[in-house]
């Protein structure tokens, strides 16, 4: 499938990029990487491509294989394991926080914007394009409500460990995960923020965070060529 037509010239442009176009399978586990294309794509040297695959094999998204070439890794189940546990902590503890302070009403309306995206997406045909307006959505949620309590540093480690996470998630639009229930389920959240019931707010996100991990392997069966294989224990 093409890349998105994004061109930037530095170093975290061309990092986001690449980024989104693993999470968003636009670039398939598994697939080999040209720093050469790739600086012909993005209109730049070597250099800033190289040192972006650089972040990316720190975020566990790219394998540099010695004598063979550098590849889009196959998503582990351990990996998306660790994030959800990081993901699921970091989340619960914002909603409390937004549900005990209280969510500024310029935040709320960004959630709220975020949630009827999220509806519109999700009448459209399931297409790569309505999968990746839900996820945008999503993010945009779960970013606001963090964001809206002073909470943008910790928004900041969550998008670097959820990008395991991303990829089941988006694998399981919509078939595996109906978009109505994790519509149902930011709206849950939502509810128990602005009625200041905190626990009714972890609840919802509690379920929410734990969503991915129930189609988990069922995903993997239906699409085994995209998964490392099983460690011990896993």
């Amino acid at each position: 499938m093409t890349a998105a037509p994004l061109i930037p010239v530095d170093v975290a442009g061309i990092h986001a990029a690449i980024r989104d176009d693993i999470v968003l399978l636009r670039m398939r586990p598994g697939q080999r990487l040209s720093e050469n294309q790739l600086a012909q794509r993005f209109g730049t040297s070597r250099t800033p491509v190289r040192a972006a695959l650089v972040r990316l094999v720190d975020e566990g998204l790219i394998d540099v294989q010695p004598q063979r070439g550098t590849f889009v890794s196959r998503i582990s189940l351990a990996a998306v394991r660790r994030a959800r546990f990081v993901r699921r902590a970091l989340e619960i503890a914002i909603v409390r926080v937004a549900a005990e302070a209280g969510l500024p009403p310029a935040a709320r309306r960004i959630v709220e914007t975020a949630i009827a995206a999220q509806e519109e997406a999700a009448e459209q045909p399931p297409t790569q394009a309505s999968a990746e307006a839900f996820t945008a959505a999503d993010d945009t949620f779960h970013e606001a409500l963090a964001s809206g309590i002073g909470l943008a540093d910790v928004w900041a480690v969550v998008e670097r460990e959820k990008s395991q996470f991303d990829r089941i998630r988006f694998l399981s639009l919509p078939e595996a995960t109906p978009m109505a229930a994790l519509i149902a389920q930011h709206k849950a959240i939502l509810a128990g923020i602005v009625a200041g019931d905190a626990g009714a707010a972890e609840t919802a996100m509690r379920m929410h965070m734990d969503e991915v991990l129930k189609v988990a392997s069922g995903i993997k069966a239906a699409h085994p060529d995209l998964f490392a294989p099983d460690s011990k224990g896993e």
